[in-house]
């Protein structure tokens, strides 16, 4: 993979390059707007008023599910908005987990530059073909949704960000604003919902691909585990930390006594733990390691093969690890990316269940919880929970690294642009929302202020605690 990067880097730099001349050869033709530098041309034009005209039917029914799917995608975006200030506000572990900050450029190599490791690697490649796709579909519909009611197309054309590389590059539609605004409320409202419209269909074609394709592309091929198996005790309960002797303690006891999450021995009762994995909030309970197989071997990476015998699911794991008595002696093979490694396991007795042979991992609970777990669970049911996948030929997960990534940002543009504020295409589908309900230009104009103000606000506000948490 590392040959790989030095070419995407090389296609990086190339087309940096490229972008840099032909701005230059064309600098008559760019005009700045803000901080973009807009080229713009007459492409397409012809291609969305032909759609428009032939079509007008299809589309006119699209225009009220654009509309309704806009408004939708603004209630969401706003309850994420406030879920995650709330996770900044009070849940700094978690935002020092994720690392990424809550505002952030959309550029190559993301993950690899804050060592995300829960997501997939993001390659120039991706990036170029997804900002495309997305940026192109997203002012097509704009533009076609437009010409559906006469509303004139004056240009199409690129814009380009010079600060970074000179590229980062948007597609735009330039509509003509004063014929725009004669138009009657609702159409303006499916003209401005249309390129989220488009957005939410990428995201559900590119889904429709990924189950076909990881289908064909992928092979369950082994077992991942969530972590060592572990339980949960009374603080009180604890007798000894790493050697040290305690009575009755409170958490203020054993903290101090504790060396290293990995290392640190608990006595309790006749029981001896070999790890702290945690402790409740209210300092009153131990998340506790078993002193197990798995956690004295260190065992990691995704479990392939026991004795030679391949375990492709669970229950080829749970059906060849029953075979084996409590102490007899097993080779388990791991992988992890490219690298295979064997561990030599005397197998223990299961304290929770005597007489039995266990290793000493555990499986978290996948039963999704709540709205929007059920919504991700449901879109991610064509992989199985703890299966390791293995690609069926090179460069298969190349491709649904890109498929996941095309998914991921074409709905988190769909959700970004219907948010209520300023420069975004909800900030003014929200103002004629409020002027379709109270007639009142003020009313609606003050309330959009208002909005733009206070979630600009809570940006800054979400900003402020996330360099906190690493304080």
């Amino acid at each position: 993979m590392e040959t790989f990067t030095i070419v995407d880097l090389s296609l990086l730099v190339a087309f940096a390059i490229f972008v840099g001349i032909f701005l230059y050869i064309n600098r008559r033709n760019l005009k700045k707007d803000g901080l973009f530098f807009l080229y713009r041309t007459k492409w397409g034009i012809n291609l969305i008023n032909k759609t428009a005209k032939k079509y007008p039917k299809t589309l006119k029914v699209l225009a009220w599910i654009s509309v309704i799917v806009g408004y939708i995608l603004m209630i969401l975006m706003v309850y994420l908005f406030i879920r995650i200030l709330w996770i900044y506000l009070f849940h700094a572990d978690v935002v020092r987990a994720v690392k990424l900050p809550p505002v952030a450029p959309l550029i190559p190599y993301l993950p690899q530059i804050f060592k995300v490791s829960f997501l997939p690697n993001f390659y120039f490649i991706h990036w170029i073909i997804i900002l495309a796709v997305i940026a192109i579909f997203h002012e097509f519909f704009h533009g076609i949704f437009a010409a559906l009611y006469k509303v004139k197309i004056k240009q199409t054309g690129f814009g380009f960000f010079p600060f970074f590389l000179p590229i980062l590059p948007a597609a735009f539609v330039e509509l003509d604003e004063k014929v725009m605004q004669k138009k009657k409320n609702f159409q303006q409202r499916a003209v401005l919902s249309a390129g989220t419209f488009a957005n939410i269909l990428t995201a559900l074609l590119g889904l429709i691909i990924i189950f076909v394709f990881f289908h064909f592309s992928f092979a369950p091929s082994g077992v991942v585990f969530d972590d060592y198996a572990y339980d949960v005790i009374n603080v009180s309960s604890v007798t000894a930390v790493n050697g040290i002797s305690l009575l009755n303690p409170t958490y203020s006891d054993i903290s101090p006594l504790i060396i290293d999450k990995e290392k640190n021995y608990v006595q309790a009762g006749n029981s001896t733990y070999a790890g702290i994995k945690g402790v409740t909030s209210d300092k009153k309970q131990l998340a506790v390691y078993f002193d197990s197989p798995a956690i004295n071997s260190e065992i990691f990476g995704a479990i392939i093969s026991i004795n030679g015998q391949e375990i492709s699911n669970l229950e080829d794991f749970q059906n060849e690890l029953s075979k084996y008595s409590v102490g007899e002696k097993i080779i388990l093979t791991t992988k992890t990316g490219d690298e295979i490694k064997n561990y030599e396991i005397n197998l223990s007795e299961n304290p929770e269940n005597p007489g039995t042979s266990w290793l000493g991992i555990s499986f978290y609970e996948t039963n999704s919880k709540g709205a929007m777990a059920k919504i991700v669970g449901f879109f991610s049911s064509y992989k199985k929970p703890h299966i390791y996948y293995e690609e069926k030929y090179n460069g298969a997960q190349f491709i649904y690294d890109f498929l996941w990534w095309l998914v991921l940002i074409a709905f988190s543009v769909a959700l970004v642009n219907m948010l209520p504020m300023g420069v975004f295409d909800g900030g003014r589908f929200f103002y004629l929302t409020v002027f379709a309900i109270t007639k009142r230009e003020k009313i609606a104009m003050k309330s959009f202020k208002i909005f733009t103000y206070i979630l600009l606000f809570l940006l800054i506000l979400i900003m402020v605690y996330w360099a906190k948490s690493f304080f």
